[in-house]
C-alpha cells in the first residue's frame, strides 16, 4: 500500500516490538511449551501437515496464514489511522508493535490446552499438540514479514498475494487461514469430511 510509508515503524516501535516478541517467547517457555521438536531438530521447512512435526518448526504450511496475518493487519492498520485519522493519525508509526502484541497474544493462547482441544475437535489439525517455541517465535517472524512487505506494496498487490496464499494452501492441504477461522468458530461437518479427503 502506497500509503503505507506513514505506518513504518520508527526505531522506538522496533524495541517495543522486539520486546513483546521476547515477553512472549517468556511467557510460552513459562507455560512449559517444547522448546524445539521432539524430534531433536529444527527444520528450515516441514511440509506434511498430518505428522507429528507439524507446527514444530520454522516454516510449514501455516506459515502463510500468519504471514497473511501482517498483510490483514497492515490493511487495518491502514484504514484506521490513514483513513479514519484515528487519534489524529499519530500513533501510526507504532503499528507493528501493536500487531506484534496481537499476534503474539494469538500464539500464546493458540497454545493453551482449551485452544488446543477446540483445534483437535473441529479442524482438519486432528492430534494437534501445539507449537514449539520455535514455531511459535517463526510465526511471529511471518506476521511481521507480511506486515512489513504489505507496508511496501500497493493496497490491491497486498489483496491478490493474500489471496493467491490462501488458494495455495487451499489446493496443498485443504486448509487456510479462512477455514481454519471458520472452523474454529462455526464447524462445518461437510467441510471438515472434505479436508479429511472425503
Amino acid at each position: 500500500m502506497k500509503q503505507g510509508a506513514k505506518l513504518w515503524p520508527h526505531k522506538k516501535a522496533w524495541k517495543v516490538s522486539l520486546v513483546l516478541f521476547l515477553v512472549a517467547i517468556a511467557i510460552l517457555f513459562a507455560m512449559d511449551r517444547p522448546p524445539l521438536c521432539e524430534c531433536g531438530s529444527i527444520k528450515l521447512w516441514h511440509g506434511v501437515v498430518e505428522s507429528s512435526e507439524n507446527s514444530q518448526h520454522i516454516t510449514d504450511w501455516y506459515a502463510p496464514s500468519h504471514f497473511t496475518h501482517g498483510l490483514i493487519m497492515a490493511g487495518v492498520a491502514w484504514l484506521l489511522w490513514r483513513k479514519w485519522k484515528l487519534f489524529g493519525g499519530r500513533p501510526s508509526r507504532w503499528a507493528l508493535p501493536i500487531a506484534v502484541f496481537v499476534e503474539a497474544a494469538w500464539e500464546i493462547s493458540e497454545n493453551t490446552p482449551m485452544v488446543i482441544n477446540r483445534y483437535r475437535e473441529v479442524t482438519i489439525s486432528w492430534g494437534y499438540s501445539g507449537d514449539s517455541i520455535v514455531n511459535s517465535a517463526a510465526d511471529i517472524g511471518w506476521m511481521t514479514l507480511g506486515f512489513l512487505i504489505a507496508l511496501r506494496l500497493p493496497w490491491w498487490a497486498s489483496v491478490a498475494l493474500g489471496v493467491f496464499l490462501e488458494l495455495l494452501a487451499l489446493a496443498v492441504i485443504r486448509d487456510n487461514l479462512t477455514l481454519n477461522v471458520l472452523m474454529l468458530l462455526y464447524p462445518i461437518d461437510s467441510v471438515a469430511a472434505w479436508q479429511a479427503g472425503g
